[in-house]
């Protein structure tokens, strides 16, 4: 049998297989796309410690509820502690949390998970990581109003990784 060389040109475009957390993330970008709030269409993905998709979630109102690409946001200002003001849209779960109550819907334990977002979460969604065990969080962007979660996950130990330290931007924000 005849050997097969490759020429230069081939061996340098040789196909690399992705990281684990670059494959995860590659994912959030489409799941989004499900979301029915085009304030930020994020989504995410929780992953068991031996790499094994539990559940996605993306942005969007409960089951049987109102969307609001169909009705409209119900937002809520938020007054911060320096006199800042934020928006923030109701309607809506958050990708973190439609993730994690999928999870809870079909009886998955989430202890010692990696999370994959969009975005850092908010206080909220990084409260309800902590309660379920999740140990790892990685976030493309930054989120406008994280810096409480930031803190919550390095008191608590919780791994966070931004690969990106610009904040995601978007209507109303």
């Amino acid at each position: 049998m005849e050997e097969v060389k490759q020429t230069p040109q081939e061996i340098k475009e040789k196909y690399v297989r992705p990281s684990w957390d670059k494959y995860f993330l590659a994912l959030l970008e489409p799941l989004g796309r499900r979301g029915t709030c085009d304030r930020g269409r994020a989504a995410s993905v929780i992953v068991s410690p031996h790499n094994t998709i539990l559940a996605t979630g993306y942005a969007g109102a409960p089951p049987g509820m109102p969307h609001c690409d169909e009705v409209g946001h119900m937002m809520n200002t938020v007054i911060h502690e320096d006199g800042t003001q934020s928006q923030h849209c109701v309607r809506t779960l958050h990708a973190e949390e439609n993730a994690i109550l999928q999870c809870a819907k079909d009886g998955i334990r989430l202890e010692g998970a990696t999370m994959y977002c969009k975005m850092a979460p908010c206080y909220n969604c990084a409260m309800r990581i902590l309660r379920v065990g999740i140990k790892k969080l990685v976030a493309i962007k930054r989120y406008h109003s994280d810096a409480k979660s930031v803190e919550l996950f390095a008191k608590t130990g919780i791994q966070f990784v931004a690969l990106e330290n610009t904040v995601v931007e978007y209507k109303n924000q």
